[in-house]
This record gives C-alpha cells, structure tokens and sequence, in this order.
C-alpha cells in the first residue's frame, strides 16, 4: 500500500456507516482521499460511524443500494475513480430471518451498484466485497482457493456467492472492455473495536464480560478465518491501487485472510478474550437448536502474498489484544476517533517498518 497513490484520489464507498466501513473511511480520510459514502444509518446503538465522527471528514450520503436510482445520481455527483462496494445484509442469522431483505441488498444492491459504475466514465477500479462464505462449503481441513465452487447452504452465503456471478458478469460483459478493473475480496471473520452488531462473537462476548454476565457460546468448536478489520482493509486498499495502474491483470477474485495458524476454534478465541479481559470474565455453552452454519472454514492467501506482496500483520492473539483494548479504552472514556485512528496509525507502522 502506497500512502501517496491515494492523496487526492476520489473513492465512492457504500457501507461507510458500519463497522468495516468506519474503520475504512477513517484510513482512507487520514491517506488524504476524497471519501463519498453511500450507505443507511447505523443500524446499532452505539456505533462506531457516530462515536468516531467518520462523516466529519468525507461526503457521507445517507441512502439504499436497493435505490438504483438515487444510487446512481450520488455517484454521478461524487464522479469517483476508485467504487469499493461494501453495503451488505451481512449476518448469516438474519440472513435466516430475512431471506428476501438478503438478496434484495446483496444481489440486486450489487447490480445497481454496477449499474451506476456504467453510467460514471471517471471510475477506474471497481473492488467489490462479498465474504469468505461464497464457497461452497466441504467441510475439509485446508483453505479455499479463488478457483474453488462458489456456493452457500444459506440465504447469506448464497446471496454472497450470487454477487460474484454478478459483479464477473458485469466485467466480461461491459466494464473491462471500457478499461475499468473489477474485482472482488473475500475476507475472513473480522473483529476490532467498534463492533456492536448482534449475534456476532467478539462483540457479544465483550459486552456481557462489561456487563457482568456470563457470555453464552453457541459453536465452541467451529472453525473461523478470524484476523483484525484492519486485515482485509489493508488488502482492498493494496488491490485497488493495483486494480487502478493495471486493471486488466488484477481483475478478478481475491482472498484476504489470516495466517495458517490464526483459524482457529471458537472456544480458544472466547479463551483468550477472557484471559485478555481479566476478573469477571466468564462463558458457558449455548445448548438450544441454532440455525445450520459452516463448522469449518478456511481460505488459502498464496494469491495475495505471491502477486500484491500482501500479507496479514497482526497475529490473533494480538488482533485480540488489540481489540480487547480499544473496548476498554473505549468504557474509560478515551475519544473513540482518536483512538481508532492511533491504531490504525500503529497498523499502518507495521506496514512501512517491514514492507509489504
């Protein structure tokens, strides 16, 4: 990641009110970009977007990706070089609840997103987030590579593996040809302060620890690609750049996720994030029914590490140390903005003290 390639750069961001898209906002805002985000209101209280002030220093538009239309007259506005799509349904729970909500957002928002990509002549890079659930899932022990079957057993998933279709499509049949390079990025289980969505683990084990009560544990033994935000940020930040100067040659899917030995079971991350948070810290297991989810899950990063030189920084057990952290910094009072961006100060330090 080059600081400089993003001074002055235009960049057209949806989902820039929740939780990745905070965190990415800010970076991009202190890499002196020109940030427009297109997404709805928080949807948690609280949340990272109001405590950090992430719209006092970009254009943020409030608005549906299922609005094509008004979709396409903010882009239109903004006149970006660079569309990171991040705005998604984003729970596999919800996805349950919400099926048709679901794909509404994750397939359709993707096509309109695409469509507004049509209609702008000044983008140039095009990176577009899906998960790391879009394969379809074996079940085996080793990470899946970006050649692998898409799939998915649920409505998210799927809808997650329906974008990538879509937003392939979209390259072969209208945007490479006009110069534009169109990618996706497949990320693993994300955590770092600022998170409050529901039926998340980090977050829920974190709030009932502050509060006092035992965290109740749903899949101790499942599987999870778990690594920082910053992660996979640093890879959609790095690709762009890529996708930007060749769009021809990085076009296509992208997997952004932790070392071999950072997927690990649920119960050894609820372990470490009791023994980073201390005296209070207690967990059970969750024994009712749950909805059907992967048990086990892993990507495989050769492509990252061998053609963008990219690679994870922050091992898990500090990404939790980290995120333990900014959560009680956080309880004591310290400004959120401030401290979100210091680590992504000490983050972005990582980078430039060892290269990528």
């Amino acid at each position: 990641m080059s600081p400089d390639f993003w001074t002055g750069k235009r960049v057209f961001l949806t989902g820039h009110t929740g939780f990745k898209g905070s965190w990415l906002s800010l970076w991009l805002q202190q890499l002196g970009a020109h940030v427009t985000g297109y997404a709805l209101a928080p949807n948690t209280q609280p949340n990272l977007f109001g405590l950090a002030g992430v719209a006092d220093g970009m254009s943020s538009c409030l608005g549906d990706v299922r609005d094509g239309a008004a979709l396409t007259r903010a882009m239109q506005s903004a006149q970006p070089e660079i569309v990171i799509h991040m705005a998604a349904q984003a729970l596999v729970r919800h996805g349950y609840q919400n099926p048709v909500e679901t794909y509404a957002t994750n397939v359709m928002g993707t096509v309109n997103l695409l469509e507004a990509v049509r209609a702008c002549s000044r983008v140039r890079a095009v990176l577009s987030v899906t998960s790391d659930k879009c394969y379809d899932n074996k079940e085996w022990v080793w990470g899946y590579r970006e050649h692998e079957a898409l799939g998915g057993y649920d409505p998210y998933s799927s809808s997650k593996a329906a974008a990538e279709l879509v937003t392939g499509a979209y390259r072969t049949s209208y945007l490479s040809a006009s110069g534009v390079g169109v990618a996706t990025a497949r990320a693993g289980n994300v955590l770092g302060g600022g998170d409050w969505a529901a039926d998340r683990l980090v977050p829920d084990v974190l709030s009932a620890f502050a509060q006092g009560r035992t965290a109740h544990i749903r899949n101790p033994n499942a599987v999870r690609p778990w690594q920082h935000v910053l992660e996979p940020l640093s890879g959609y930040l790095n690709l762009c750049e890529h996708l930007h100067r060749n769009p021809n040659d990085f076009a296509g899917a992208w997997n952004f996720g932790p070392r071999e030995e950072d997927a690990q079971p649920v119960r050894w991350v609820v372990e470490q994030l009791a023994a980073a948070w201390g005296s209070g810290a207690t967990w059970d297991f969750d024994t009712s029914q749950q909805p059907h989810e992967a048990h086990y899950l892993k990507l495989d990063i050769s492509k990252a590490r061998a053609e963008l030189n990219w690679r994870p920084r922050w091992a898990l057990g500090q990404a939790l140390e980290k995120t333990v952290a900014w959560y009680r910094s956080h309880g004591d009072g310290t400004v959120t903005r401030n401290l979100t961006i210091q680590q992504i100060g000490a983050y972005q330090s990582s980078i430039t003290s060892t290269g990528h």
